[in-house]
């Protein structure tokens, strides 16, 4: 697990919430079991228990729901390490072992009981796309002939954040989904979007303890991670981070316009030293309006390919206002150019 303590914390709170963990199943776990489970019974189970050489695992979250009358246990590991562990599926295989010993040890399976199944998901947020075998089979080699027989296999389900595609985030009601959308904004106007989706799915007081859940961690890592150096003031409520976040976007979209002007107005003296002021000024006010939308593309979409600077450097001065005005609500460059 990562070192940022407060991360794990508050992913933790999150999904020690009976919704959210429905929502991580019925939306992105794309398996016909999911469709027989009865999310009523849906309860979370101790995550301390100790291995025979004495090894906590706390920070695992472990649920149990019915499905056709007999438990299924979902085993939530929650995986925060900037770089990918070759060996998750051992460890997974360790994790369930010690839940059935676990189990065996405080008699919710006695002798002559089978042991229950265990779905163990891997929840993965780091920015380098997931590699690691998903089965532990993988990791082993080949046994040749009947030792075959003895090779122990064992798989997990993962859940890459950074490898879904927004087809996979349309559902507004799906609180994961908005997580997701929250772990990967990157910059105010997607987040206010983000928490907007929540106030309308977590309305009624059966979800006040889930809504202060999302308060705290978006007041404490998305905010930090998204406005670094500044202080962030303590909130209670999803409104006032709404309303946090539209004073922000108003003080950016300032500071964009008179970085830009400020600029234009530097490159427009250079210039009009050599073909006259007044054209100067003009041509390096637009010149400065394209470096300042070039760089509102690239903190909202990353690197930019080699066409965006093509209409860039043809556009007009109303083209240019345009797209800086759509910027924020645009999904995709695509769509954005398709309004210029």
């Amino acid at each position: 697990m990562s070192s940022d303590s407060s991360h794990d914390s508050g992913y933790k709170l999150l999904f020690s919430h009976a919704q959210v963990v429905e929502d991580l199943l019925r939306g992105f776990v794309p398996e016909d079991w999911v469709a027989e489970l009865d999310f009523t019974t849906l309860e979370k189970v101790s995550g301390s228990y100790v291995s025979d050489d004495l090894r906590d695992r706390e920070d695992d979250i472990i649920w149990r729901v019915r499905r056709q009358g007999q438990w299924l246990y979902v085993y939530v590991l929650l995986e925060f390490q900037s770089s990918v562990d070759p060996w998750m599926a051992l460890r997974v295989m360790v994790y369930t072992g010690l839940l059935y010993q676990d189990l065996i040890k405080t008699g919710e399976v006695r002798s002559g009981q089978k042991l229950p199944p265990v779905f163990p998901l891997v929840l993965y947020n780091g920015r380098q796309r997931w590699n690691a075998a998903r089965d532990v089979s993988e990791l082993i080699d080949l046994l040749p002939g009947s030792l075959k027989r003895y090779h122990p296999a064992h798989r997990y389900f993962l859940l890459d954040e950074s490898a879904v595609g927004e087809e996979h985030l349309s559902d507004r009601q799906n609180t994961v989904t908005s997580i997701i959308r929250l772990e990967t904004s990157a910059v105010p106007a997607d987040v206010r979007q983000a928490v907007s989706q929540l106030q309308q799915r977590l309305q009624g007081p059966q979800y006040a303890s889930l809504r202060r859940a999302f308060v705290v961690w978006i007041n404490r890592i998305v905010l930090r991670r998204l406005m670094p150096g500044q202080e962030v003031p303590e909130v209670n409520e999803l409104q006032e981070i709404d309303t946090m976040l539209a004073e922000t976007v108003e003080e950016w979209t300032r500071q964009w316009k008179a970085d830009g002007l400020q600029q234009g107005r530097q490159e427009g003296r250079q210039e009009g030293l050599r073909e006259g002021l007044q054209v100067g000024i003009q041509q390096g006010l637009l010149r400065g309006e394209r470096v300042l939308l070039q760089k509102q593309l690239e903190r909202r979409f990353g690197a930019l390919p080699p066409w965006v600077s093509e209409r860039l450097a043809q556009a007009t001065p109303e083209q240019l206002e345009a797209w800086g005005l759509d910027l924020l609500d645009a999904a995709d460059l695509g769509a954005l150019f398709q309004t210029g």
